[in-house]
């Protein structure tokens, strides 16, 4: 009997020591892998900015009055030549008149003009005979004279009255056809600033009346590059982008202008790229924020990891790494290379390879002793610590 409670005791005492020591024990780290693959790899430029037509025409007047009539609205379709707007004409058509009439006038004074000079001109060949013949004194030859002279420079001074009258009259005519305000080009109207009564003055600058986009259908976007992505830009690249309003869709356009100005805000230095694109469905509107990728290099059928295998560095629960001491110092090495870690034996070990381009997704793989199909740590999962027992374990009786 006295055997059996000793072996009892063993055999629960072994136990309780295995279940202290498991319960001590750190559990194993778990890794998540990715696979090494080949494929296509595009390297891109980020860039936001606003879509506009690529035609804007803002119409304004230049005469001033009070609006009568409007003929279009916000999205009319308009034709060049079209009527959009008429100003009220009447103070127009009287000014029209009232320089009609001076004009009319200052022909006549030119007609009367010339008949006087023909007169004084008869006048003067008659003196001028009857001079040599003693019948008229010198002194009526002379003012005959003078008479022709002055009759001469009535006609110049008439003449340019004419051409004063006429050019207050043609003036006239043109503010009275400015009255009428017709679209320049075939477009839709974007935007509306007047309504009827209300009083536009062209005094000063010319107000802006209407906008008239001319063509819809196609479009730019002009982003701000940050000066450190510019000299990657290329006239003819790629360009792929999303609105706010179809998160879902993709577009693509293609850099047709790269501007020479900088752009400085708050020391921040951008150039900004002209993107141009197709709008035949006609979703697109003007002022639509557009988040943009520009194609600035494509690689096809290249080796590529994950971004986040090479952010990946192993960790031993509770613990940080820490680099290498030596002789009291820290001492930092310097791969030649980057570092990724791959699964052997359950245990992580690192692979120098070099890098190529990248799409903040994927890196390009140049080279290294990885291979396709090979799969690299990309995130290390450490299990949550188990709680440690208290109290004495042992035999109740």
């Amino acid at each position: 009997m006295k055997k059996i409670v000793v072996s009892s005791l063993f055999v629960v005492t072994a136990l309780a020591v295995g279940v202290f020591f498991y319960v001590k024990r750190s559990p194993a780290p778990v890794y998540k892998t990715a696979k090494v693959e080949k494929g296509a790899l595009v390297s891109t430029v980020t860039a936001t900015g606003n879509l506009n037509a690529v035609v804007t025409v803002q119409v304004g007047t230049q005469v001033s009055g009070t609006i009568q009539k409007l003929f279009v609205d916000y999205n009319s379709v308009v034709k060049k030549g079209q009527t959009i707007a008429q100003i009220d004409p009447a103070i127009f058509s009287s000014q029209v008149e009232q320089s009609r009439g001076n004009y009319q006038n200052a022909l006549a004074n030119l007609r009367k003009a010339r008949a006087d000079v023909v007169d004084a001109k008869r006048t003067l060949e008659r003196n001028r005979q009857l001079v040599k013949d003693g019948v008229v004194s010198q002194a009526d030859f002379d003012s005959a004279e003078i008479k022709y002279e002055d009759t001469r420079a009535g006609v110049k001074a008439a003449e340019g009255s004419v051409a004063q009258t006429l050019g207050s009259y043609r003036q006239a005519q043109t503010n009275l056809r400015y009255a009428t305000i017709k679209s320049p080009v075939d477009g839709i109207v974007v935007s509306r600033n007047v309504d009827v009564g209300q009083t536009v003055a062209a005094s000063f600058q010319t107000p802006t009346l209407f906008t008239i986009a001319q063509d819809m259908t196609k479009m730019q976007i002009d982003t701000s590059v940050d000066e450190a992505d510019i000299g990657k830009i290329r006239v003819d690249q790629s360009a792929v982008f999303t609105v706010d309003a179809y998160p879902e869709m993709q577009f693509r356009g293609k850099v047709t202008q790269i501007r020479n100005s900088p752009i400085i805000t708050q020391n921040v230095v951008t150039y900004d790229v002209v993107i141009t694109l197709e709008n035949k469905e006609l979703k697109l509107k003007p002022g639509m924020t557009a988040n943009v990728n520009i194609e600035v290099m494509r690689k096809d059928d290249v080796l590529k990891i994950p971004s986040a295998a090479l952010r990946f560095k192993p960790k031993v629960a509770g613990e940080e790494p820490k680099p290498p001491v030596a002789n009291g110092q820290r001492k930092i090495a310097r791969p030649a290379g980057q570092r990724v870690f791959i699964l052997k034996e359950e245990k992580p070990v690192p692979v120098l390879v070099k890098t190529g381009i990248t799409d903040d997704s994927f890196v390009e793989v140049v080279q290294g002793k990885l291979r396709q199909g090979e799969e690299v740590i990309v995130e290390q999962i450490l299990p949550k610590k188990k709680p440690s027992s208290t109290g004495s374990m042992g035999p109740r009786f």
